[in-house]
């Protein structure tokens, strides 16, 4: 039976330095999952295509399942584990709480991540950015509205019409 080889992998999960020997096509989701025992980050499709894979690689939002491990090796990576300090929730995990931008849960950590990750990109300046940089990460659930609420909350963002105070309008009626 012939061994595969492994690489040297080292990276600081969550603040904590690890190592690990990995085969060449081990990608960082499933050394989170299956050898860090990480398990908030999901394996949703497996294509980079849902998002719910989303971890953050020296601050930046990266879906996990696309690269691999060895190519991340001396990084920093942030999980949803590493949001918190401590007993301390994030400001975007409260908010996530408090607007109820949640449903089943399958998605919000990959969802956490990504919005830390819009957060550090410092791009978004509307709640139409929000949306935008946000749509990467899909929720079957439809919890939408909840979720970009809590972010743009966490942002500091708000529009006409966001605070419930202004009519909300689909724009000029044709007769």
């Amino acid at each position: 039976m012939e061994l595969h080889q492994q690489y040297p992998v080292r990276l600081r999960i969550n603040g904590q330095d690890r190592e690990f020997n990995v085969e060449s096509w081990v990608t960082l989701l499933d050394l989170l999952r299956e050898r860090a025992v990480l398990t908030g980050t999901k394996k949703g499709c497996d294509h980079g295509q849902c998002g719910a894979c989303t971890v953050l690689v020296d601050g930046k939002r990266i879906n996990s399942c696309m690269t691999l491990a060895v190519m991340q090796n001396g990084r920093e990576v942030t999980t949803v584990e590493g949001l918190a300090d401590g007993e301390n929730l994030a400001p975007i995990q409260q908010a996530f709480i408090d607007c109820d931008a949640f449903q089943c849960g399958y998605c919000t950590p990959g969802q956490l991540c990504s919005a830390v990750g819009l957060m550090n990109e410092g791009q978004a300046k509307t709640l139409a950015d929000v949306r935008e940089l946000m749509s990467g990460n899909l929720c079957r659930c439809g919890a939408y509205p909840q979720i970009t609420e809590a972010v743009a909350g966490v942002m500091g963002i708000s529009e006409p019409g966001a605070d419930g105070k202004t009519a909300f309008t689909t724009g000029p009626v044709l007769a």
